[in-house]
């Protein structure tokens, strides 16, 4: 894939990517919280979470990372995997988005939409006709507007409890020509 300043390429991910892609996470707290922010992630750098470690390096050991890479460095990554408990089981063959970052440096470089690109891509090779992925529906819903923007339909609506306020979220989906 080309970017119009640079190349943009995404490659299958590697355990030996998961400390880029937690830098990537990290680096998106901090563009957050600078802007004041701070429901989606915390403010806290995930990196040190164990459980998102863990889920990373699962999504990785799994073959779902896929990464986007200018020269060695990882400028996005992409998860597949199942959905979560909370969101409804899908009644037909899905790929199911469960991690989207890009590198706040290259904001609004398309590095996000290239990704959802290479989901559809996959999707349609594994033969499902919907994507599905779920996100933070707080704040000002930006991050809904975003994947509205990219094709997606808003499904579920959905409330996590979490220690401090309640988390909301959206499901959204995007049929896929068969």
């Amino acid at each position: 894939m080309r970017d119009s300043a640079e190349w943009t390429d995404i490659r299958p991910g590697r355990q030996a990517d998961v400390p880029a892609v937690l830098a990537l996470l990290d680096s998106a707290v901090r563009w957050l919280t600078a802007r004041g922010r701070p429901g989606q992630w915390g403010t806290e750098p995930l990196s040190g979470n164990p459980r998102l470690t863990a889920l990373v390096a699962r999504i990785a050991a799994d073959g779902g990372l896929h990464v986007a890479v200018r020269g060695e460095r990882v400028v996005g990554a992409l998860g597949f995997g199942d959905p979560p408990a909370y969101v409804a089981r899908a009644a037909e063959p899905e790929l199911y988005i469960v991690l989207l970052v890009t590198d706040r440096d290259h904001n609004g470089q398309g590095i996000g939409a290239r990704l959802l690109e290479h989901a559809r891509t996959v999707a349609a090779q594994a033969g499902a006709g919907l994507l599905r992925v779920d996100c933070y529906a707080g704040d000002d819903q930006a991050l809904v507007r975003y994947y509205e923007g990219q094709g997606f339909t808003r499904t579920q609506r959905f409330t996590m409890a979490q220690p401090a306020d309640p988390w909301p979220g959206q499901v959204l989906e995007q049929r896929l020509p068969s």
